[in-house]
């Protein structure tokens, strides 16, 4: 019933307690297929090793070559692997032992109320943990001063509030999942759009992944509240600013893939928000404000008229 999708590079370090952790879940209907973007590390012969003494849960394959990032190795998991639930997986996390139960319970729930004909997206808090699993911040959405109710197509075209490890979407949604996008910013950013925009998403609060934190992670959790987080967006406001400018060209992707699909109002939002960097900065504040895309919480709507 459910398929795990993991994307592994050079994860030795920290990927057998992850697979442990996926074997040893109260919940056991699912295959765990991971695909390696040629590590030069010991990974794929440590992930073969599992496979051989799990054939019934595991299976894995190694890309002919490096694709540079992993969301593209998850996006051409999330194109080939369909099933009645899929989740994604991070090779360097731990997974609270019933992970895949909590999140299951949501989604039956979901569709109960909405019918499995329904593109629906189910996704979790995480507990935030250093290298060796000791917290950081036991809630990642109080951490980042995220507001998970902001389900909207015109919430998430500029801020992203899925975490993709937390995820378990269903099969009407990964039937939507058929080409990889001219242009994303990353895997789960494009499947909460597609939730939004096709689906419904849904919330659990508890924290069902430990969530490590090290020097080699592709995107890292930072803490918002802090003083020094927002010094620190100041001083780079280069990066804010290049944060912002990419979600016109991923809402244009969006509108371009999707384009027969859409609405006419989804198409005009898309459009409209694509289109913002063609304008003078007057012009460009007031259609965020017109169209309602704005980023969660004070301080980063500040940041956002500001750097616009």
């Amino acid at each position: 019933m459910i398929s795990i999708l993991m994307a592994t590079y050079n994860g030795e370090r920290f990927i057998r307690e992850q697979i442990d952790s996926i074997l040893d879940q109260t919940y056991q209907d699912f295959k765990l297929y991971i695909c390696d973007d040629v590590s030069s590390d010991n990974t794929f012969a440590i992930i073969s090793r599992y496979a051989e003494s799990n054939p019934d849960k595991i299976i894995v394959s190694q890309l002919e070559r490096n694709t540079g990032s992993a969301k593209f190795n998850f996006m051409k998991l999330m194109i080939e692997q369909k099933d009645d639930y899929l989740m994604l997986c991070d090779q360097d996390d731990v997974w609270v032992q019933d992970k895949i139960e909590i999140t299951l319970s949501k989604m039956k729930a979901m569709e109960s109320i909405f019918g499995i004909e329904t593109p629906i997206l189910v996704h979790t808090d995480l507990e935030v943990v250093d290298n060796n699993l000791k917290t950081i911040s036991p809630s990642f959405r109080e951490a980042m001063n995220a507001d998970y109710t902001k389900t909207e197509l015109r919430n998430q075209v500029i801020q992203n509030t899925l975490t993709g490890c937390t995820a378990m979407y269903n099969r009407a949604l990964a039937d939507l999942i058929t080409i990889e996008p001219r242009y994303m910013v990353m895997h789960d950013w494009w499947l909460i759009l597609i939730a939004s925009a096709f689906g419904k998403v849904g919330v659990v609060e508890e924290q069902t992944v430990l969530h490590r934190q090290h020097n080699k992670n592709e995107v890292g959790a930072k803490d918002v509240r802090t003083l020094r987080y927002k010094i620190d967006r100041v001083l780079k406001y280069k990066k804010v600013k290049e944060a912002i400018n990419i979600t016109y060209q991923q809402a244009d992707s969006f509108l371009r893939t999707y384009f027969e699909s859409l609405s006419a109002d989804q198409r005009k939002l898309l459009t409209a928000y694509s289109d913002i960097p063609n304008h003078f900065k007057l012009v460009r504040i007031y259609r965020i404000f017109r169209l309602g895309t704005f980023k969660n919480g004070f301080s980063r709507r500040v940041a956002h008229i500001i750097f616009i």
